[in-house]
């Protein structure tokens, strides 16, 4: 990109990728709306032009950036078919979902590393800006982030207060058994998302360092789901159910066409019954990260599967979680249901 700032934030395939804290700067990259939506995760790995950015100081950024309205946002608490709903958002004229953007993985990690608590405010408002210009007018940004952000999602509906946000979870036993059937990526996964979370200071049950090392790794990925879904009850009782709706995993598979058509209610989006019926169907007919034939069906049968082979470790940690949850006082029944 050889434009200047003000071309570049005009041009809609300019998005907005990488942010770097030490220089206070935004990367930009050649990305128009079919990479995007292709795209599995907006992360360099699917993303072409990552190696060959413009940087930007973010403040510059920020001054030439057109004004758009606010994202909406899915957070969610990972194995829960967050991609998918997020694909079903592709909609040009509509809406479209940002699936992971990397620029707030770079703004949550600066934080956690010690980054001043103004300054990843500041960060973090202008990356959301950013990426909420639309590839069209009228069209409306759905802003999903990985679940690695979730203790910012306090701070981006505080930042952001037009802004409503789904909060997408599958039940304690499915997440086990997604966790399981990855092997060692899916244990190791957890792990470092539990440190993640300690960092984010989420995962304070009461267990010492040496109680920690002595929990396996579904003992470590329960507390993590558990933690997560704390975070997403306390702001679900603060913001209300205006702002803020959650969803069940398999209510969204059972029905998905019902789920999208509130969840569009919720965000203000405006879309036609045939429009919606169409990318309804186009979309969780197929797997999100490989593009393969998809079914709720199959989903249930790999838990399934994956559930009779752990079923005696998934079914104590569960008991286990119950009891860590009680003793913590922490109702696991998330309210504000969509609906």
């Amino acid at each position: 990109m050889s434009q200047n700032v003000s071309e570049i934030l005009l041009d809609v395939s300019a998005y907005p990728h990488r942010y770097d804290a030490v220089g206070d700067t935004i990367q930009f990259i050649r990305a128009d709306r079919q990479t995007l939506s292709a795209a599995t995760f907006l992360t360099d790995e699917f993303l072409p032009s990552a190696k060959s950015p413009a940087v930007i100081a973010r403040t510059e950024a920020i001054a030439a950036a057109p004004s758009a309205p606010s994202p909406h946002f899915i957070f969610h608490s990972a194995y829960c078919c967050s991609t998918l709903l997020a694909n079903a958002f592709d909609m040009p004229g509509i809406s479209f979902g940002l699936k992971e953007p990397a620029m707030l993985n770079d703004i949550s990690g600066w934080r956690r590393r010690g980054g001043q608590p103004s300054q990843v405010v500041e960060a973090l408002k202008a990356a959301v800006t950013l990426l909420a210009r639309p590839h069209s007018t009228g069209e409306r940004v759905i802003i999903k982030p990985s679940n690695v952000i979730n203790a910012l999602a306090p701070t981006l509906l505080g930042a952001f207060p037009e802004s409503k946000a789904l909060f997408l979870y599958t039940p304690l036993e499915n997440y086990l058994a997604s966790i399981a059937k990855k092997g060692m990526w899916g244990r190791l996964w957890v792990r470092e998302l539990f440190v993640k979370l300690g960092k984010d200071g989420l995962t304070d049950y009461g267990f010492s360092g040496e109680e920690i090392m002595q929990q396996t790794d579904l003992q470590i990925a329960a507390v993590g789901w558990l933690a997560q879904h704390r975070l997403f009850g306390i702001m679900a009782d603060r913001l209300g159910p205006a702002r803020v709706k959650t969803l069940h995993s398999e209510v969204l598979l059972a029905d998905p066409a019902l789920a999208m058509h509130r969840l569009c209610g919720h965000f203000g989006v405006e879309v036609g019954i045939a429009d919606l019926a169409q990318t309804t169907a186009a979309t969780f007919t197929r797997n999100a990260k490989t593009g393969d034939a998809f079914s709720a069906a199959q989903r249930r049968s790999e838990h399934e599967s994956s559930m009779k082979l752990h079923e005696e470790e998934i079914s104590k940690v569960v008991l286990w979680a119950q009891a860590v949850a009680q003793a913590a006082g922490q109702d696991l029944n998330l309210g504000a249901a969509l609906a």
